[in-house]
């Protein structure tokens, strides 16, 4: 069975979040992200992101960046701005370019060989080898990725809201 994995990460720490998921529907993209801030127990003030249809409708060269109704309702749920990236512009979003590589080696390459009976313990794996790879030394850097975090980045997230936010589907 195919499976797709979700991933987030924090520009200075690169403390990252990963999640596996069915299906690439807006539903799931939305629900990622909700479990992404809960993750790191606050928002950032800004979401940089791919242009993927789930979430963006249009991005002009010139002019408004033009976001789906839900994605743009979870930016302001979590008053945060949510900036895509630019069409074929892997440096407007360096950190997780190169996340992406890592958690490649670190979560994918990790369980590639394994089988799984059930999706939740697919999911338990990939967040243990989260937790490894967020709690590993950094090479050229003092520190892992979870102790920046909490000693430098994490005071510059908002604070949660009290309740989460829940994705609808409106039928008229």
């Amino acid at each position: 069975i195919k499976v797709y994995l979700f991933a987030g990460t924090l520009p200075y720490s690169q403390y990252s979040y990963v999640e596996p998921s069915m299906d690439m529907k807006q539903t799931t993209w939305l629900r990622c992200h909700v479990h992404m801030f809960e993750y790191f127990n606050g928002v950032p003030l800004r979401i940089t992101c791919d242009n993927l249809k789930t979430g963006v409708i249009k991005h002009p060269k010139e002019g408004d960046i033009i976001l789906n109704e839900e994605y743009d309702a979870l930016g302001q749920h979590y008053m945060t701005t949510v900036m895509p990236a630019r069409v074929r512009r892997p440096r407007d979003k360096p950190s997780i370019e190169s996340t992406v590589g890592d958690i490649a080696t670190a979560v994918i390459a990790k369980l590639r060989n394994r089988k799984f009976i059930s999706f939740e313990e697919l999911r338990q794996d990939v967040w243990l080898a989260l937790e490894e790879y967020n709690a590993a030394d950094f090479q050229k850097r003092e520190g892992s990725r979870i102790k920046v975090f909490q000693e430098e980045e994490q005071r510059y997230l908002h604070r949660l809201p009290d309740i989460p936010y829940e994705t609808a589907e409106w039928v008229y």
